[in-house]
This record gives structure tokens, sequence and C-alpha cells, in this order.
């Protein structure tokens, strides 16, 4: 992480504590009010391109609230995070390079892989995923199986794929969350470790079926008799002509070739030679004009006319 901007804005001036806010503080599981929220965008790949999430839990004494923006702008990621306790605002700015986001899952992307996780019903055990730890420092994360079990949802006994997903903190403890699935990735429960409160749905939603892919049709071949296809054998006679007047053009415009091609037959059919590929070669060799001289004292183990296949070999 490159840099840090804190800010402390205290929004209440000191003030003596009242007969009521002296009290002891209520019990999370039975005063408290846990309330999250995410909106995020991301890429294809999970990555993320903007989040927004906010947590609050309100108190008699003391609320507090917090906010975390993310934003990807070019080749790094902006994290805005903000922390209101009673009336003092804390707000800090931190810019992580993209080079250390490779692998990061932040909370919008954690929610499309658990419904991944739920469609296959598999975790990957051994993979290590980076994350954000409590103060926005990055950390890595891990998921765990914990297999099947059934609960109750609006009247109705369901069963959830349960994950656990653990926050490895460099600094503090590790943060663990049970996140108990439906069949089709919906999220019908979830449970912080070491929390006596936990979040449920009160009604069952409707669950997506997975689709069934049919196999590809398999057609036969057939054999196509292009000559009794009229359309085909209209194409055939009409590129046919094409090429012979494309072919003519370009003679008349070259009577060099006509007389070069004359001349070879002239030379093949007085020389008849037995291998007419190899006295072809020799005899439009040295129109190549890579070709090295042919010396004037001709040796018995002529070289090939042919190119060499080595790659080492200079006129290749």
């Amino acid at each position: 992480m490159s840099s840090k901007l804190q800010s402390t804005v205290p929004k209440a001036k000191d003030h003596q504590p009242s007969a009521e806010e002296s009290l002891p503080a209520p019990k999370a599981n039975a005063e408290a009010i846990h309330f999250l929220s995410t909106l995020g965008y991301l890429s294809w790949k999970l990555h993320v391109m903007e989040q927004h999430s906010q947590e609050f839990i309100k108190f008699r004494v003391l609320p507090m609230e917090r906010k975390m923006t993310l934003v990807k702008q070019d080749d790094q990621l902006t994290m805005t995070r903000s922390v209101k306790e009673g009336e003092e605002v804390k707000t800090e700015v931190t810019f992580i390079p993209g080079s250390s986001t490779t692998g990061f899952i932040s909370e919008a992307a954690n929610l499309v892989l658990l419904r991944v996780m739920a469609w296959r019903q598999t975790v990957p055990s051994n993979a290590r995923f980076l994350a954000l730890d409590m103060e926005g420092e990055l950390c890595y994360s891990t998921y765990q199986d914990l297999g099947f079990q059934k609960i109750q949802v609006d009247r109705q006994q369901v069963e959830v794929f349960i994950v656990e997903q653990t926050v490895h903190s460099v600094k503090g403890i590790p943060n663990s969350c049970q996140f108990y699935l439906l069949s089709d990735g919906h999220l019908a429960k979830r449970i912080q470790v070491g929390s006596p409160g936990y979040c449920l749905i009160t009604q069952m939603p409707i669950l997506t079926e997975k689709d069934e892919i049919e196999p590809r049709p398999v057609f036969e071949k057939k054999p196509l008799v292009w000559e009794e296809d009229m359309e085909l054998y209209s194409r055939f006679v009409d590129r046919k002509e094409e090429l012979r007047l494309s072919h003519s053009s370009y003679l008349r415009q070259h009577p060099e070739a006509q007389a070069l091609i004359s001349d070879f037959l002239l030379f093949l059919l007085l020389r008849q030679p037995a291998d007419v590929v190899i006295f072809a070669a020799e005899y439009f060799g040295p129109f190549a004009k890579r070709h090295p001289p042919t010396s004037a004292l001709r040796s018995s183990h002529r070289p090939s006319p042919f190119r060499s296949l080595d790659p080492r070999d200079p006129l290749h």
C-alpha cells in the first residue's frame, strides 16, 4: 500500500454523561441490530471495478457505522474507509497497486464465488485468496467445506451447503464466517464465528433449477454431389471462367512467361530425363535470387537443387 490519509472530525462537544448513558451497555444478542449492505460492480473474472459497503450497529449509548468504497482507477485500487463512533468520524484513503491485487476477493466477489461453490458443491480448500481484514489491510483468506445440514426456513426444512470463510488478519486474530447456501446458491443463513448474532432469511425464495444441457445433435455426413446441385455447379462454372480470363490476361501482360515455359518443354523433350522433378529444379534453380553461383568445374557430387530444410542453413 503506497499512501494513507487520515482525518478526524469531532462533531459534538464534550458533555457530562446522563444517568441513562451511565448504564452498562446492552448485550449484542439482545439490543443490538446489525445491518450490512454491499453494492459491487465486477468483471467477468471477478475483478472489482467499484464497490460500496456499509455496516452499522445501533446501540443506545454509542452507535457505530463503517463505510468502505473500492474504486479501480487505472492500475491501482483506491480504498476509502470511514468509521463513525458516536459523533466522531475517522476517514482513511489508501492506494493499493494493481500488481498487489492479483487473486483479491472483495465482498461482492465473495458472494458470487460462494454461489458458484454451492452450485458445484465444491470448495477450493487449498486455495489462498487475498482479502481485506477489519483494519483494511491486505491478507489472505481460505475456504472450508463444512458439509450439509438441514435448517428451518419459513416453516420448511431445507438442506443447505455450509462453507466457512476465514480471513487471516496480519495483526489481529482470524475472522471466520459460515455461509449456509441453498442448492441454487441463495444465502439462507450467515454466522460470524464467535458472535452470538446471526442473519437468517425469513421467506423461502423460489429456487432456480439447474439447466440440463442437451447433447448436441449428430448429423450424418452425406456425400456432396456438387455437379447435380444447380447453384454449386453454376458457381463452379463462373469461377472457372473467371480464372481462365485472369490467367489469359496475365500471360498477355507477361509474354516472357510463355517463352520460358516453351523453352523448358523443348529442353525437356530433347533430354528426356528419368526424373522430371530433379531436371526441372536444376533448370529453374539458377533463376532464384539466393541461389549460389554454379562452379564452372562440375563435381561428380553435385549439390541438391532443392532448398535445405535446416534452419541453420544461410540459404534457408
